[in-house]
């Protein structure tokens, strides 16, 4: 506010000059220009809040919820279980933690029914009561158990309660000791997600998982997100129906067992997909991309043959959308939490990040957008949970998987200030395009004009193979645009949709009617069904473009020199960051990789410390070694589409750290 007054205060002496110069001494003054407006940003919308642990304790937050009277309960991966008062810290008082439960093994998931917390240890759901009043659990009762063959990996997860209070629980899979980067199902249920009733009767419920850290109930279904992986081209969110397979073929093993409700062998589908296990002097050798392939397998390709897949509604692509994707939770404060009310908000513990999505039912099934929300907390977002004051709690926490941010773990509060950001509050897809709604009316001129818009379509692999590039790019072919009368709606048709493809739908140019960016202006919608109806008249639309296409390129200025038979290319001057940033923005480096600290992967300034050469670096991007960074539990994805000129950019720049530190 003293900033504010100051800057009137100013510019009123600024006009007083010029009028006392214009009319005494009959000079001419240049007319004042206002300072520029600060472009906004996520906290100008929604704000995070440290909440303060207890002394001594380590928040590594595996599960969270709320209680009725509004109180949290918080369980972390060391096996505690906190009450917490207080948690939106009224009148500016702390937060009251009081230990309930004690003892569990890795607890990754809360539930609050009647009376009583429901958490799923690594191998069992159990039910946590406190039956005499004093806020501390004196009965653990065992709902249902399941094997563990002792493999770290073997996590578990949930519960989630269904309308009927059965609740549903997850597992991951192992990994294997000679193949040690391919997923396996070593005891029952491990890539399973399974049904428990109350009375503790469990019914197997679908399979394909490798990694099912998020649950959630959405309009009374479940749904669960799976992270990168092998057989996982990119994170997303499927819709479990019973019996689903969602691609990772571990949990197959148990599809001959009597109350399977899924008859798909691991035979059959490694007859479809090769499992690419190949010896070489007698030791398996672990797949790779394959760069330039020819014809690629896709998972909606591979449904043809097998009709149990169940597609993804929902793509996160990996690195812009998230690394490792947790909790699923949907808006149920009604407008307290801004204008997403009813939406899906998606927690990811690698980039300590929320994302934003939104489904429709098209020909039955679901599909939908997915946008950027919220970045900045201090550790991975695990878990979520709605507070009664319209807050958003966050559980934080990174041991053994690493995730941005500054600390190991934590409890975070966000909350909406109040004010509306310019976003698109929505994605739908339309026979011939998409229709976007936004939070604000657009300007109406820039929103008729093609050049505000751009995209392109892409898929990933699916090969059993860690991750997969981004493949079939190909640029979004707009041919027109129609507002509507109250600028809020936009319909953009598309010539060349393409069902079950990745549609990335970017909003530059757009601002709204009194001059606001889109905040967050990449929305990815996937596309698995196209909508039957009406098409747009071609009079209907606008086709003006005021700039023509042109492909923009990085930085001319930067030459990549050509390399002599024989010898590794290196940069003659390398970039500075500024130069180089976009780059790594483009290609999703900075979702792991920060520059000078340890993040899900190692800095920039440590790799510069290995002395690899410029095109060595390059190699790397394109195959990565996991075994030269022991100590990072999570494999880089090969990265065989960054084009050559590029890698070597980012290589220089990184290389360039080492004589920085070491000058």
């Amino acid at each position: 506010m003293r900033y504010i007054k100051q800057t009137g205060l100013l510019i009123l002496g600024l006009l007083a000059v010029q009028l006392f110069s214009s009319f005494v001494l009959d000079t001419k003054v240049p007319k004042l220009t206002p300072p520029p407006a600060k472009t906004p940003t996520e906290d100008d919308y929604y704000k995070i809040v440290t909440l303060p642990a207890p002394e001594g304790v380590l928040l590594e937050v595996g599960g969270i919820t709320t209680l009725q009277d509004g109180r949290l309960a918080v369980c972390t991966r060391r096996g505690d279980v906190y009450l917490v008062e207080n948690p939106a810290m009224i009148n500016g008082t702390y937060p009251v933690f009081k230990q309930f439960a004690s003892g569990l093994h890795e607890p990754l998931g809360l539930a609050y029914r009647s009376n009583a917390l429901f958490t799923a240890q690594r191998g069992e759901l159990t039910k946590l009561m406190d039956t005499d009043g004093d806020d501390q659990a004196d009965v653990y009762e065992t709902v249902y158990a399941w094997p563990l063959s002792g493999h770290y990996h073997e996590y578990s997860y949930g519960p989630k309660f269904a309308p009927d209070g059965s609740m549903f629980v997850s597992g991951n899979v192992a990994f294997g000791n000679e193949e040690w980067w391919r997923g396996e199902s070593r005891v029952p249920m491990r890539g399973w997600s399974m049904r428990i009733t109350p009375n503790g009767e469990m019914e197997p419920w679908a399979t394909g998982h490798r990694s099912p850290c998020g649950l959630g109930i959405i309009d009374g279904e479940l749904f669960y997100d799976d992270n990168q992986g092998d057989y996982m081209g990119s994170g997303g969110i499927w819709h479990l129906k019973k019996g689903a397979f969602t691609g990772h073929p571990a949990g197959l093993k148990w599809t001959g067992q009597e109350n399977s409700p899924l008859k798909l062998s691991a035979d059959k589908f490694n007859s479809i997909v090769d499992p690419r296990k190949t010896k070489k002097d007698g030791a398996f050798i672990k797949p790779e991309n394959v760069a330039d392939e020819k014809n690629p397998q896709t998972l909606y390709e591979v449904k043809q043959q097998v009709p149990e897949i169940q597609m993804p509604a929902v793509w996160l692509p990996h690195g812009i959308l998230g690394i490792s994707n947790a909790e699923i939770i949907v808006d149920e404060t009604k407008g307290a939490f801004g204008p997403f009310a009813g939406q899906v908000f998606v927690g990811d513990q690698g980039q300590s990040r929320i994302m934003r999505v939104v489904l429709e039912k098209v020909k039955g099934e679901y599909q939908g957008v997915a946008f950027d929300f919220r970045s900045g907390f201090q550790s991975g977002v695990l878990r979520m949970t709605w507070g009664h004051d319209g807050s958003l709690y966050a559980g934080l926490t990174n041991r053994g998987w690493g995730s941005a941010g500054t600390t190991t773990s934590g409890l975070q509060r966000l909350f909406w200030t109040g004010k509306v950001p310019m976003e698109m509050k929505t994605v739908k897809a339309m026979p011939d395009g998409f229709e976007i709604e936004f939070t604000h009316p657009v300007d109406k001129a820039k929103a008729e004009d093609l050049a505000s818009y751009g995209g392109k379509s892409f898929i990933y692999k699916y090969h059993p193979v860690y991750g997969s590039p981004p493949i079939r790019e190909t640029p979004l072919d707009i041919k027109g645009v129609k507002v509507s009368s109250d600028g809020l709606k936009v319909r953009l048709v598309v010539a060349n949709l393409s069902q079950y493809h990745i549609h990335e739908l970017k909003m530059d140019g757009i601002r709204s009617a009194d001059g606001l960016p889109v905040l967050h202006p990449t929305a990815f919608y996937t596309l698995n069904n196209i909508p039957e109806g009406a098409k747009l008249a071609a009079n209907e639309l606008s086709t003006k473009r005021s700039v023509a296409p042109v492909a923009k390129a990085v930085d001319p200025k930067i030459k990549v020199p050509k390399a002599k038979k024989g010898k590794e290319v290196s940069m003659a001057k390398a970039p500075t960051y500024d130069k180089v940033q976009p780059l790594l923005a483009k290609w999703t480096c900075l979702g792991c990789h920060n520059t000078t600290t340890r993040q899900i992967g190692p800095s920039f300034t440590e790799i510069s410390k290995r002395k690899y050469s410029d095109e060595k670096i390059v190699e790397l991007i394109y195959n990565p070694q996991p075994q030269n960074w022991p100590d990072y539990s999570t494999e880089m994805a090969a990265m065989p589409q960054v084009p050559k000129k590029e890698a070597l950019q980012m290589a220089a720049w990184i290389n360039s750290l080492a004589k920085e530190n070491n000058p």
